[in-house]
């Protein structure tokens, strides 16, 4: 770590996920003693700095934030943020965790700093595992509520059908789990089904592997962000337990 004695947290994106890391650092949920803060939109990172009670600092730039040497930096804002900032910070030997892990779908760019949290799945071990081997399908199939789409169907609709890369660019809020899964079952091609359904209130993920030795069925129903249809808790939760993780190291 850049400080053994002080271990500072940045933070890029101040939005749903961003707010719940942030809470967990002032619920001391994570061990860190200086929370950095960063957002495209200055009044976002000004409403969460003002709504926790921690050692925070609000910076007008990635450069600002690098200044105060972090120990890890969480980007959670978008996946061009992603793009812009992911070089910049592990050349600086920076643990980097990126929750919009479609970003590296396109991207020719490789570090042992770069992490990618669970996100609203889980299984991952048992996925990789299987990897190791020989995974014949992969079939993820997403339902959330049109709120989340920005549509008002009234019966489910199937939004799209395709590859995970493609679904992960089309639907960058939504898709990470996509994007997440497809890294893991390489050279394998997950085959993605979207659905718009107004009867559920839930984020669900579906999950079905075929490998070389057995099927794997794996289902997650997950609450979305009260602010954000779009994204489930438990991908912050997950981003959280990562923090936690590369802290301790």
């Amino acid at each position: 770590m850049k400080d053994s004695k002080t271990k500072t947290v940045g933070l890029i994106g101040c939005g749903a996920i961003g707010s719940l890391i942030a809470q967990a650092i002032e619920k001391k949920i994570v061990n860190c003693d200086k929370l950095v803060l960063f957002d495209y939109q200055k009044n976002k990172a000004a409403d969460l700095k003002a709504s926790i009670d921690f050692p925070t600092t609000i910076v007008k730039n990635l450069e600002a934030m690098l200044h105060l040497n972090p120990s890890v930096i969480i980007e959670a804002a978008s996946q061009k943020a992603a793009n812009d900032y992911i070089k910049p910070i592990t050349t600086k030997d920076i643990h980097l965790i990126i929750m919009s892990s479609g970003a590296l779908i396109d991207m020719n760019y490789q570090s042992k700093k770069i992490h990618v949290p669970s996100g609203a799945i889980g299984g991952l071990d048992a996925i990789s595992s299987a990897a190791l081997t020989q995974i014949s399908e992969v079939i993820l199939t997403t339902k959330k509520n049109p709120k989340a789409f920005d549509m008002d169907n009234t019966q489910p609709k199937i939004i799209y059908e395709g590859n995970a890369e493609d679904a992960a660019k089309l639907y960058p809020k939504s898709m990470n789990v996509a994007s997440t899964l497809s890294f893991i079952v390489k050279p394998t091609k997950v085959q993605v089904q979207l659905i718009s359904d107004p009867t559920t209130n839930r984020n669900t993920h579906e999950i079905k592997i075929k490998w070389q030795f057995g099927q794997m069925l794996l289902r997650f129903s997950n609450d979305p962000h009260p602010e954000n249809p779009r994204t489930s808790a438990l991908a912050a939760w997950s981003a959280i337990n990562l923090l936690n993780t590369l802290l301790e190291k």
